[in-house]
């Protein structure tokens, strides 16, 4: 008899962040971003970080609300237990960093640059994710939930415990990805490139007519119509 294929049907969750009860507001110049520095449960609240250029900085148990960090680079960085709300992290990069029980929420991150790194426990949350960069990245119970993502690039990515809801992902770019397992629910799957590696996937019906247009033209398919 010829093989099946287990798709499990386990629905990735992201576990919330541990924020600690007690911290103290960040202010500026105390708390600005510099190289190797650890912050430790703090408040950023609507500062302007635009533009902070350092490297291996960590976040512990922080809070970021109407904070800017537009712009900014902050390679082999890592964000444990933080809470991101109504900030604006757009064409921010980070190189080589880590995510791990971190929820993002109301906050624009368009043209975000995200590459080689690993994210576990995230769960991004009307969010603007739009042309952003997960290259070569490692999604664990990794939930993405009313977000524009059109032309999103997750080039070589891991995403078998990923989730997306309610997502719009036109023009995303899927291309060596591994989506085995991935759950896609209510999502705007057109014109999508890299089609080929959603094999394993679990898909919504309604989304399977797009789907079967994407696909044939990855094939060369050319349908015509009925008349």
């Amino acid at each position: 008899m010829p093989s099946r294929r287990f798709v499990s049907d386990r629905r990735p969750e992201a576990s919330p962040p541990q924020l600690p009860s007690a911290r103290q507001a960040a202010v500026i110049p105390d708390y600005d971003v510099e190289d190797e520095a650890t912050y430790r449960a703090l408040d950023f609240l609507d500062l302007d970080l635009t533009g902070r250029v350092a490297q291996s900085v960590e976040f512990d148990g922080c809070h970021f609300k109407g904070t800017d960090l537009g712009e900014s680079v902050l390679d082999k960085s890592g964000f444990v237990d933080c809470l991101v709300e109504n900030c604006n992290l757009a064409n921010l990069r980070a190189g080589d960093a880590t995510i791990r029980r971190v929820k993002i929420s109301v906050s624009r991150l368009t043209g975000l640059q995200f590459i080689n790194g690993g994210l576990r426990d995230v769960s991004f949350e009307h969010c603007r994710l739009d042309l952003a960069t997960f290259r070569f990245c490692t999604l664990t119970d990794v939930v993405f939930s009313d977000c524009n993502m059109a032309r999103v690039d997750f080039t070589n990515a891991d995403l078998s415990r990923a989730r997306f809801v309610d997502c719009v992902l036109a023009g995303a770019q899927f291309s060596h990805a591994n989506l085995s397992g991935t759950r896609f629910t209510r999502c705007e799957l057109v014109d999508i490139d890299g089609v080929t590696s959603l094999r394993g996937a679990v898909v919504e019906g309604h989304n399977l007519v797009a789907l079967a247009h994407t696909l044939a033209t990855a094939l060369g398919i050319t349908i015509e119509s009925d008349d």
